[in-house]
């Protein structure tokens, strides 16, 4: 049972690198018992196996056990959840447009969410679409949201953990933002870019994913990677859908297409160097 249940958390992984090779048109999709889908044009039962065909030309696939697969959906039902999300693409792919005092001044410029988690983002070789992923699960947007342990700002740092990344104050925006990035940017490659373990730690602190090897049995824990992964992985379908479309004149449209051309799969692979983890104290 510790298995698979270790198995199905694993298998978010599997639908983030899906999501980044999916054809525009799926035959259909799996729906798969821990609530993640993989889109597939055709698939194969080997054995116990289940191998879902990515593209028309079976090159590329996935291998789910079957026991794991609860249903498949058509493709007409999956394409009218990806246009409805391709139509609200400018907000579901993007950070809350909001405008950020850095300080209480009132003459002081304004700083867009966008503008902090890209500028992180950029700097700490993340995908900023995740990053806005754990914004929205952690804070929903809010600069001066207190967790009911402690945690402070839009990503949520907990004070020691603040104070280690270099994070004098939490309720600044920018400097929590690249704290947060920075930090979830060290979980990944502390976990060797196993992101279901990074967000784990993220939520709940090293030291659980180490005691339990793997997610903590917390139901919070599993729920908020789950939110995560299915937040990141709307956007991503969002991206290619509206990527899909006639080609358009409209910088909006450029910018669609060129977000969703990119390699999102490159958030998930190592660096070249590793980086010391401060501990988390979530708890």
């Amino acid at each position: 049972m510790r298995h698979s249940a270790q198995w199905r958390m694993q298998v978010a992984i599997i639908a983030l690198a899906v999501v980044s090779v999916l054809p525009c048109q799926a035959a259909e999709s799996a729906v798969l018992r821990n609530g993640f889908s993989i889109w597939h044009e055709h698939r194969e039962v080997i054995g116990t196996t289940t191998r879902l065909y990515i593209t028309g030309d079976s090159l590329s696939y996935v291998d789910v056990p079957t026991a794991e697969i609860d249903h498949f959906e058509a493709a007409a039902d999956m394409q009218s959840s990806a246009k409805q999300a391709s139509d609200k693409q400018a907000s579901e792919t993007r950070a809350p447009v909001v405008g950020l005092q850095a300080a209480a001044q009132g003459g002081e410029p304004e700083a867009d969410v966008n503008d902090l988690v890209d500028a992180a983002s950029g700097r700490y070789r993340l995908d900023p679409d995740l990053v806005n992923s754990v914004i929205k699960a952690e804070s929903g947007f809010n600069v001066r949201a207190v967790s009911p342990k402690g945690a402070q700002g839009l990503m949520q740092l907990m004070p020691e953990t603040a104070m280690k990344l270099g994070v004098p104050d939490a309720f600044d925006p920018q400097a929590n933002v690249e704290g947060g990035t920075k930090y979830l940017r060290e979980l990944l490659e502390r976990y060797n870019f196993d992101l279901v373990k990074a967000l784990a730690a993220y939520n709940a602190g090293p030291q659980r994913v180490e005691q339990f090897g793997g997610v903590p049995p917390y139901f919070e824990t599993r729920a908020y990677v789950a939110r995560i992964v299915r937040d990141f992985n709307k956007k991503k379908v969002a991206q290619r859908n509206a990527a899909a479309q006639p080609a358009a004149s409209s910088p909006k449209a450029a910018a669609a297409k060129k977000a969703a051309a990119g390699t999102r799969i490159a958030t998930l692979k190592p660096p070249s160097s590793s980086t010391q983890v401060p501990p988390q104290a979530r708890e």
